[in-house]
């Protein structure tokens, strides 16, 4: 019998290997987290942030996108922990719509992601 066995799941090296990346996309990550909870605590720090008028208005705009990016970071490393879970179930990697492997280049491009193309394309 010469017929190839479709492959369920990735090797546990391969595991291995996509586990290095998120943890490497985690760490840059927390660092971007980090780096803008510094900006808002800086912000409310500051004396001049306090002033009135239109600056206070530009000042509280900036805040915001700040807040918003530093909300986008945390659900990103949600998924990045989520990630690694999936990894130590070793169901890393299996799209959850079609239940067949996502592709070794979209998981090294979206370490996260649990859809495969196709699957993400009908959606």
């Amino acid at each position: 019998m010469s017929e190839k066995a479709v492959k369920t799941r990735y090797s546990d090296s391969e595991l291995e290997e996509f586990e290095l990346l998120i943890e490497q996309k985690l760490s840059e990550a927390k660092k971007q987290l980090d780096f803008y909870v510094q900006q808002l605590s800086d912000s409310s720090d500051n004396a001049d942030s306090k002033s009135k008028g239109l600056d206070d208005s530009i000042g509280s705009v900036e805040n915001e996108q700040i807040s918003t990016l530093a909300s986008r970071s945390r659900k990103h490393i949600q998924h990045l922990e989520n990630a690694k879970l999936r990894i130590q179930n070793k169901v890393y990697g299996i799209c959850r719509v079609s239940g067949k492997l996502i592709s070794k280049e979209r998981l090294k491009a979206v370490p996260h992601a649990t859809l495969s193309i196709e699957a993400k394309n009908k959606r």
